[in-house]
């Protein structure tokens, strides 16, 4: 089972959504970075989402630092970070664990692991599994910042509604990072909360779009063909769980535009070579050109759900009907905003450390 992400930053991930513990190690890192514990733990606050529209399992989400880390700062050898699962209730997947839920890796899991796979939650396929995720996202955004980059992803559209586009980038990162709620136009994430509380009281959920903005990433980093810029961070975000669609820059919209549209004419400006527009997302030939790297993630509904529908019991081999029980979310995309934050750091942190070398983000 491929469990790590990286080629010269490393995560590699352990543990399942009801198991004693889930965690990750992360290698890789210059020795002399800064580790804040205070913001690691904001951001897990954020990974919890709202109480009103999110799952009713409330995890302490503490996380420990076992290695790599000392008096405040890593010390270049590998960091692992662990945090305890306290809030299961098992007996919820017990009755279910043959039929396969609709929209799960239930049934891909059982393909694969033969039944040996822990079915609890999902096990290791669970969203739960995105915790560790932040943490060391955490420990990168803080090391980016120190560059002079910035990440900040808002819901742009939800069940229809839509949130404006970002204007000013450097203020509307900054506006993200205080809002519980991730949209850019607070009426908006008030509509969206009463959309998302209205499907839980269906017994349904809800999915959307979130929109990232990266600056500060200077020109020249990537691969051309099979590390582009674009594959990296795409590779990352596909690994998290309810993505199922990325476009970069103007991406699908291209489809419709002359060459006269989508090009993005180049100019100078005090001494730097910027473009005048930014369809294609900061990268041309997927290397960094100096512009805001902007893209685009689908996340489907939370698959979830307390409808009846139809499956199979995969063991009997016959059709089947489930309903589910349990604690679930009637949408994730509020709390997945900070899991693609900090799986875009990571990526570019990777990609960084390629191109500068290895003690890059502690200079």
């Amino acid at each position: 089972m491929k469990n790590t992400f990286g080629n010269n930053i490393c995560i590699t991930l352990f543990g399942e959504s009801h198991g004693e513990a889930i965690g990750c190690v992360l290698d890789g890192i210059a020795p002399g970075v800064e580790v804040d514990e205070e913001f690691i733990a904001s951001q897990m606050e954020k990974r919890k989402g709202i109480n009103s529209i999110s799952t009713p399992r409330r995890e302490a989400d503490k996380v420990r630092i076992l290695s790599g880390v000392f008096e405040g700062k890593t010390t270049g050898t590998p960091i692992a970070l662990m945090i305890e699962n306290q809030s299961q209730h098992s007996k919820d997947y017990s009755a279910t664990k043959d039929l396969a839920r609709p929209g799960h890796a239930d049934f891909t899991a059982e393909c694969k692991y033969h039944g040996f796979q822990d079915y609890r939650g999902g096990g290791h396929f669970s969203g739960r599994i995105t915790a560790p995720i932040v943490a060391a996202g955490a420990i990168c955004l803080k090391a980016l910042e120190a560059k002079g980059i910035e990440i900040g992803t808002h819901i742009a559209s939800c069940g229809g509604i839509n949130d404006r586009e970002f204007n000013d980038l450097n203020k509307d990162i900054i506006l993200l990072k205080n809002r519980e709620m991730p949209t850019l136009c607070e009426k908006a994430g008030k509509d969206m909360i009463a959309l998302i509380e209205k499907m839980r009281g269906e017994g349904d959920s809800v999915g959307g779009v979130l929109t990232t903005a990266v600056t500060g990433v200077p020109a020249g980093v990537g691969e051309p063909w099979f590390d582009t810029v674009e594959s990296v961070i795409s590779h990352a975000l596909f690994s998290v769980p309810a993505i199922k669609g990325i476009e970069f820059g103007a991406g699908f919209g291209f489809a419709a535009m002359k060459g006269s549209e989508a090009n993005d004419p180049f100019l100078i400006s005090d001494g730097r070579v910027h473009t005048k527009t930014n369809n294609n997302g900061g990268i041309n030939g997927g290397i960094t050109n100096g512009m805001p790297i902007i893209f685009s993630c689908a996340v489907k509904p939370t698959p979830s759900i307390y409808k009846k529908q139809q499956t199979v019991d995969f063991k009997k081999r016959e059709n089947a009907e489930i309903e589910i029980k349990g604690r679930h979310d009637p949408a994730i995309i509020h709390r997945a905003r900070v899991v693609v934050d900090s799986v875009t750091a990571i990526a570019l942190c990777d990609l960084l450390t390629g191109r500068f070398g290895t003690d890059y983000l502690a200079k």
